[in-house]
């Protein structure tokens, strides 16, 4: 993510000024007023991403407005999702009070005036109204509600924009595009998910809803040796045809599986902090409870032994590099 503001390198009187033209710029015209007597401080960070775009924030306390003349000035059309991690955040919009804490996000719109008091930590996820697959007035419906985010859809949304915010920086701008396109899909079904209407998302988005949460439950349970393509099937109650459709842009939901276990095995080997775990027990950890296999699909997939592996690793200035998943959605 790129960040566009930080209150530590500006002097204490120009940080609030600052605070609010950068804002204005980079997410929506907002009135601002400091609700705390001492210097303000900040950080704003954001991800473009096609016609999604991710901000990271953290404020000190302070009050903002979203008043009717700036809507009649501009008015991009956005819905807006905030999701706390810190703080408290209170949101007043459409006449409805909406007090937000860690683990819940909110549904708003850049059309109808409001006012915020907020202090804290957040994410705050923007996207043109037409671009959500969903009846506006069913959509509406959630708007100004608490929901959570630490759990089911909610959490696989949420952990999905940390992991973007985290990995960031190798995302080229083609990337980031499509990336925000999978972005788009996920919000409209965990949105469906909330109105109990998942019948009315495109094909495409149900696939995508699928997808995720078959990544989710593949890498919670990625230590069970016994973890095989027709037992995530049935876990999601979708034939074993429909699951190698999903992985298949990947080579197979086989193959993912096997590389995500590898991948494991590759981190903690090279971890200082398990130099002391025998070989064998970190690839029994990950789904190898076969040494001779491990030692095969390891040096097959890296080049070298695990052993080797390990010893390179303990050793300063060598690279242990190995190329990261994509996490690119089925199309």
């Amino acid at each position: 993510m790129q960040r566009v503001f930080d209150s530590s390198v500006l002097s204490p009187a120009a940080a609030f000024g600052a605070w609010e033209e950068v804002t204005r710029d980079e997410v929506m015209p907002t009135r601002f007023r400091p609700v705390h007597t001492g210097p303000f401080s900040g950080r704003l960070e954001v991800l473009p991403m096609g016609a999604v775009r991710l901000a990271a924030m953290r404020y000190a306390l302070l009050e903002s407005r979203r008043t009717p003349r700036m809507i009649r000035q501009s008015d991009p059309e956005l819905h807006q999702i905030a999701f706390i991690h810190s703080g408290l955040h209170v949101l007043d919009q459409a006449r409805q009070q909406v007090p937000l804490r860690h683990g819940q996000f909110v549904l708003y719109d850049s059309s109808r005036a409001f006012t915020a008091r907020a202090a804290g930590e957040s994410m705050l996820l923007q996207f043109p109204r037409c671009r959500l697959p969903l009846p506006a007035e069913r959509v509406e419906a959630l708007s100004h509600t608490a929901l959570p985010f630490r759990a089911g859809m909610g959490r696989l949304l949420a952990d999905f924009l940390t992991g973007l915010a985290d990995e960031s920086a190798s995302c080229t701008a083609e990337d980031a595009e499509r990336l925000g396109a999978v972005c788009l899909e996920m919000v409209a079904a965990v949105l469906a998910h909330q109105l109990g209407a998942s019948g009315l998302l495109p094909p495409e988005t149900r696939q995508q809803a699928t997808y995720q949460q078959v990544l989710d439950f593949i890498r919670r349970n990625l230590h069970d040796a016994s973890l095989r393509a027709d037992t995530i099937a049935a876990a999601h109650h979708i034939s074993l045809r429909t699951l190698q459709r999903l992985f298949q842009h990947t080579g197979g939901v086989r193959n993912w599986l096997r590389e995500q276990r590898l991948e494991a095995c590759r981190r903690d080997l090279a971890s200082p902090a398990l130099c002391s775990v025998p070989v064998q027990a970190i690839a029994a950890r990950w789904g190898f409870p076969r040494p001779a296999d491990f030692a095969r699909a390891f040096r097959a997939r890296y080049g070298t032994a695990p052993s080797d592996y390990r010893d390179r690793a303990r050793r300063p200035g060598t690279g242990t590099g190995a190329p990261g998943q994509d996490p690119g959605a089925p199309r």
